[in-house]
């Protein structure tokens, strides 16, 4: 199953070089597959049958993990083994890795990409860069452009830096590793299970490690926090919570589950409040410290609305509004934008949850606290103004170390699954239809071909008891 994995990761790579976006002085530009329509279309089915032996091979380790010695051995070794071909990979699904190596070119040369959009530098750090951010500034925290900086002062090669930030997000990964187990254990879940469905898992592997993206880093440190909370050292999982934000700002969103687990059982809503103001103050202390000691300041703050610019699909807000749009503008019917107001409602109705968490959840429980920390950032990501396929790293490894019964577990798997063979129906397609029309054809059949034969094998797998007895 390892070696299926790795064979999936190897064609990911190579039908990578032909569908993604590369800048124009790249010499790999010029293969002639990337240039016509059969020729995509033959990238593009590399991709999706590495996805589908990814997701298989995936499936295999999850059955494998019930029963057995070595169980964690092997969720490591198909980890790693899966994650270094795309070590070398272009930014995969996204061209969101080409925005990094040159917000990362800024900093260095003193361009703030809290001021000024990728479009102030020129030469070939800018030409993969999506024209919808080249003006824009960035609306991340310090810590990834400090590391695009550092990167930066070794290489101006656009490859090269993408491939720093791929190390910057293993080393999200490697924090999930640690600390994905921690919180399992602390729920009274099996901890090689719950490692299982996140480190190998098609969602991590395809938009963490392929996509590169700062959520994986996020949500690493993020996890990390929570499980300090779990060892009774709340001050410095309030600091890891203060550095997921100084990443991107929801991984603050952490530090609502850190106070809680830090507090006795049945606290009163005086020491909650107390200590949610503790927590709060250390965590935005770091968060503050983390830009002025890279000089990046706290600019980041006036660009939060920046990604709002985009109509994403997965957004069921801006649907909703634009479905309310439509009805307004055939009923002729006046009033407000409804896709800005049933956004901003979207908005207000995940930060009430969050309140409410915080004031109403039990404290001193850590399956609480896990838990908490999932469906925070759950409702942060299903009500949000934007979406991504990668914003499901935000919750999955804290809903992977709750108990789940059958159907929920059942369900997670399927998503996380999903969630990593359809990158490729991202909106680094868009404006080709053939392209999209065969991306869905592929995806649908692997995925069924994946239901099917995994339905087939849980049903011929045998039972705990029988496996002793073998």
């Amino acid at each position: 199953m390892v070696t299926r994995g790795v064979l999936g990761s190897v064609l990911v790579l190579v039908g990578g070089l032909v569908i993604s976006v590369l800048p124009a002085s790249s010499p790999l530009d010029d293969l002639p597959l990337r240039h016509d329509t059969p020729g995509r279309l033959v990238g593009l089915t590399l991709v999706v049958a590495g996805l589908g032996l990814l997701g298989w091979a995936w499936l295999e380790v999850l059955r494998a993990v019930r029963h057995g010695a070595g169980r964690m051995l092997l969720v490591h070794q198909a980890t790693a083994s899966w994650s270094l071909p795309l070590l070398l990979a272009p930014p995969m699904f996204s061209r969101d890795g080409w925005s990094y190596a040159a917000q990362g070119v800024m900093a260095r040369v003193g361009a703030s990409p809290y001021e000024h959009g990728p479009s102030v530098l020129t030469g070939p750090v800018v030409e993969a860069v999506d024209p919808l951010w080249l003006d824009t500034t960035t609306p991340y925290g310090p810590v990834p452009l400090a590391w695009g900086a550092l990167a930066a002062g070794f290489t101006r090669e656009p490859w090269d830096l993408v491939v720093a930030h791929r190390l910057l997000a293993l080393a999200g990964l490697a924090l999930l590793a640690w600390a994905v187990p921690r919180l399992a254990a602390a729920t009274g879940r099996d901890p090689v299970r719950a490692a299982a469905l996140v480190l190998p898992s098609p969602l991590v592997l395809a938009h963490g490690v392929a996509g590169l993206h700062n959520d994986l880093l996020m949500v690493g440190l993020m996890a990390a926090a929570l499980a300090t909370a779990l060892e009774r050292r709340w001050v410095l999982a309030a600091a890891l919570g203060g550095v997921a934000a100084a990443v991107k700002l929801p991984g603050g969103l952490v530090c609502v589950a850190v106070a809680l687990v830090s507090l006795p059982a049945g606290a009163a809503l005086a020491g909650r409040l107390r200590r949610l103001a503790s927590v709060g103050a250390v965590s935005v202390g770091v968060l503050v410290t983390s830009g002025l000691v890279t000089g990046l300041g706290v600019g980041w703050l006036h660009a939060l609305s920046v990604p709002g610019v985009a109509r994403t699909p997965l957004s069921i807000t801006t649907q909703v509004g634009q479905l309310l749009s439509w009805v307004q503008q055939a009923a002729e019917l006046p009033g407000p934008y409804p896709v800005d107001a049933v956004r901003s409602l979207g908005t207000l109705l995940a930060v009430a949850y969050v309140v409410w968490c915080a004031l109403r959840a039990p404290t001193g429980a850590p399956a609480e606290a896990v838990r908490v920390a999932g469906l925070t950032a759950l409702v942060t990501v299903v009500l949000g103004p934007v979406v991504h396929h990668w914003y499901a790293l935000w919750a999955v490894p804290f809903l992977a170390a709750t108990r789940l019964g059958p159907r929920a577990e059942a369900a997670l798997v399927g998503f996380v699954g999903l969630a990593g063979l359809t990158a490729p129906l991202d909106s680094t397609l868009r404006a080709r239809g053939t392209d999209i029309a065969v991306a869905v054809l592929l995806v649908v059949g692997v995925a069924i071909t994946q239901a099917v034969g995994h339905r087939r094998a849980l049903a011929g797998a045998p039972s705990p008891r029988e496996q002793v007895r073998r």
